[in-house]
């Protein structure tokens, strides 16, 4: 059924224009691969505004640091001053009470004896028949000056002493008077001197009693020298007689015994927490007023923690909205920064977001890079240009210099507004690093990389000095800083050097070091190559000369393509006598074979190549050239013969399926591969020339390129046109010295 003929307008409305930026950009952002990676770039900021502390601004001043003007408090704050708080404390120390324990075993015994050796001289009638050193023991000290009393002195006053205790209740009334005149000392307790050990309040001390009496008493009623005379007036008061307590207490005094014990860790623990509850003493610093540093002068210690506080007190006083404002501030320089990368990226290199891997090894080493900048400067000044200049090489090494530079100095803007460094801090930053990634191109030594870390350790000091003067700082400052950039310099360098190996695994890449040894021919692979395939072998050493030169006249990496010409055809040594490099005269396997299995066999050393690299551990660069060097074009000498005898056996049928005669593929992906490639069909095809004369070359590298070029195998390579002409060039010059003339001597015969 025919369809319908449709109107104009209907053709009209049915065009469909490709869509708008817009439109491809939203469309963009609904693909999940898409979403992935900007969740992971978000993550990558995230983490790095959270450990960076984006939303304060950091502490900028340093240790030796010499300010061009005097630093004045911007914020009120106070700065603890050790010295008067241990004074303080030292006092609450000494005014703290010293805790005592108090046994009234002692007194109660005493009051005891006392009233025991009253009524020992009670039971005397008479002073003759009293014990006399008993009695002596009741005598009060005479004043000074006055006489011994006459012995009928002495008997009115034992018997006055009697007449005291007449009656039945005399001696009762004694012993209540005795013991409530010493009831106070037996709770309080009775002290001679307070224990120089002590150190504690010298007019109250604490009491405790066995008796769960806990108080608080001054040092002079417990001391015995100030507490004798207020016991005398206790006696005196509460005991029947004024003598009869002149003479108890005579007896008394000297037996007062000590029943305070100082309790040395309670008194102590006491102390301590007396000195706790001190506050700490600080001295206060004005806003706009108090100097904290000097200009021309550098920070020393005492200077750098007075800028600590006031930082500190700074940060005390941002408001949630000051905060919000300088966090918003960093996650937008952090969007802003992914754009500009971003871009680049997907119109430069676009394996680093098409790969997810190599994405994620990229953001990793960005946000350790800043990580580790904003840790080691904490500890020492300008060690941050030590991951700054290891990020660069990294890239620079993994990728190229151009993404080096531009990665590098996002990351610089990033740590230098994460330490908060200076314009004149940032400038030296980004100078180092820019000339250790400018000098990085080839890595094709051990010391390669030392180079650039002295090459590094220049640029840094001249830089650091040049914008130092124009700082206007000393010239004692200038040269510490330079020389402390230059040091880190050469100590990443020397790091870079270590860790080479693990950068070429992480990000699939081989520095020239790497492929020097990787070309050595005592490769396992290549010394079977040797005694396998000989033949194969001197193809391979040819192609790769070849290869080598006309790779570096594109501006391609010949080394890598020399490298990979070594192992592209060690497929072939599985069956050596299958290819004709390695066959002698009239020795010819194909000829038991038909076409088809022939172009079998042939096809099979790309896929025995790429089996035996992996097995080997080769790198993916040099599989790269074992899959690709051949790409998919067609074995044309089996193909010729399998038509040839199809239209022998049936005139009328048409030519064969290529298909069946093509290489696997894939075609070349890179300008390398694609110089093989042609470096490898021209060596094989120049063995036929009977007389290789250099037009002949320059004929059969021409005719090889056209048909390699007319086929679509450079399609993916990224090889151009002038690419292709200059690769020929080479190659007819490198073909013409190989197979150059040479004087026929005298009597020389022809091999």
């Amino acid at each position: 059924m025919v369809p319908p003929r449709r109107t104009r307008q209907q053709r009209v409305a049915a065009v469909e224009l490709p869509p708008g930026m817009w439109k491809t950009l939203w469309t963009n952002l609904q693909r999940g691969s898409v979403l992935l990676r900007l969740a992971m770039c978000a993550a990558a900021a995230i983490f790095l505004w959270a450990f960076t502390k984006a939303w304060d601004p950091p502490f900028s001043h340093r240790l030796g640091e010499v300010p061009h003007r005097n630093v004045i408090a911007r914020v009120d704050f106070e700065q603890p001053d050790p010295a008067a708080t241990n004074k303080a404390r030292d006092e609450a120390r000494r005014f703290a009470f010293g805790e005592y324990n108090q046994n009234p075993e002692p007194l109660v015994q005493l009051r005891g004896q006392l009233i025991s050796d009253i009524g020992k001289v009670l039971q005397a009638k008479t002073l003759a028949e009293v014990d006399q050193t008993l009695w002596k023991q009741f005598q009060p000290p005479l004043a000074v000056g006055t006489p011994d009393p006459t012995p009928e002195e002495q008997a009115a006053q034992f018997e006055r002493f009697r007449e005291a205790f007449a009656g039945e209740k005399g001696m009762d009334a004694f012993s209540e008077g005795l013991e409530e005149v010493m009831a106070p000392y037996e709770q309080r307790g009775l002290l001679k001197e307070l224990p120089v050990e002590a150190q504690a309040n010298t007019e109250k001390i604490l009491v405790k009693n066995t008796s769960g009496f806990d108080a608080e008493v001054p040092v002079s009623d417990v001391r015995i020298k100030q507490a004798a005379p207020k016991l005398q007036q206790l006696l005196k008061e509460k005991l029947p007689s004024v003598e009869v307590a002149d003479r108890a207490f005579a007896w008394l005094e000297p037996k007062l015994p000590e029943t305070l014990t100082l309790d040395a860790k309670a008194t102590q623990l006491t102390q301590e927490k007396a000195a706790a509850a001190v506050a700490e003493v600080t001295k206060p610093f004005v806003k706009g007023k108090d100097l904290l540093a000097e200009a021309g002068k550098p920070i020393n210690e005492d200077s750098l923690k007075l800028l600590r506080l006031e930082h500190e007190a700074d940060l005390s006083d941002q408001t949630a909205s000051e905060r919000l404002h300088r966090s918003a501030a960093a996650l937008g320089m952090f969007l802003a920064l992914y754009t500009l990368a971003g871009f680049y990226l997907y119109r430069r290199d676009r394996r680093v977001i098409d790969e997810l891997l190599r994405l994620v090894a990229l953001l990793g080493l960005f946000v350790v890079s800043v990580a580790v900048a904003k840790v080691v400067s904490q500890y020492a000044w300008g060690a941050d240009v030590i991951p700054l200049l290891l990020f660069g090489m990294v890239i620079a090494i993994a990728y190229h210099q151009e993404m080096a530079l531009l990665l590098s100095l996002c990351t610089t803007l990033v740590v230098v507004i994460a330490i908060g460094h200076g314009f004149t801090e940032a400038l030296a930053l980004a100078a180092t690093v820019a000339g250790a990634v400018l000098v990085l191109k080839q890595v094709r030594t051990r010391s390669r990389l030392l180079l650039v870390g002295f090459v590094a350790a220049v640029v840094g000091f001249f830089t650091t000095i040049g914008v130092g003067i124009l700082d206007e700082r000393s010239w004692t400052s200038l040269l510490t800083d330079g020389f402390t950039v230059a040091l880190w310099s050469i100590i990443a360098g020397s790091l870079m050097t270590v860790m080479l190996p693990t950068v070429e695994k992480m990000f699939g890449v081989e520095t020239d070091l790497s492929l020097i040894e990787l070309g050595d021919p005592a490769h396992p692979l290549l010394q079977e190559l040797i005694r396998r395939a000989p033949g194969t072998y001197n193809h391979s050493i040819t192609v790769a000369s070849l290869a080598e030169a006309a790779a570096e006249s594109i501006g391609a990496r010949g080394l890598l393509v020399r490298v990979g010409a070594y192992f592209h055809d060690i497929g072939k040594m599985l069956k050596p006598q299958y290819f004709i490099e390695n066959q002698s005269k009239g020795d010819n396997r194909h000829d038991s074979l038909v076409p088809a299995m022939s172009t079998l066999v042939i096809i099979a050393h790309v896929k025995d190549g790429a089996d035996l690299a992996r097995q080997n551990r080769l790198p993916d660069s040099i599989i790269d050239f074992i899959q690709q060097h051949h790409g998919t074009t067609l074995v044309e000498y089996f193909y010729r013969q399998a038509n040839q005898k199809k239209v022998q056996e049936d005139p009328d049928s048409g030519a064969l399926d290529e298909s069946s005669f093509r290489y696997p593929g894939p075609k070349p992906q890179t300008r390398e591969a694609g110089v093989l490639m042609l470096a490898d069909a021209v060596e094989s095809a120049s063995r036929v020339l009977k007389e290789p004369t250099a037009s002949r070359i320059e004929n059969l590298v021409h005719e090889i390129s056209m048909k390699r070029l007319l086929d679509g195998q450079f399609d993916e390579s990224g090889l151009t046109l002038e690419d292709i002409r200059k690769i020929g060039e080479s190659l007819v010059k490198s073909l013409t010295a190989v197979y150059h003339g040479r004087v026929k001597y005298p009597d020389q015969e022809t091999a």
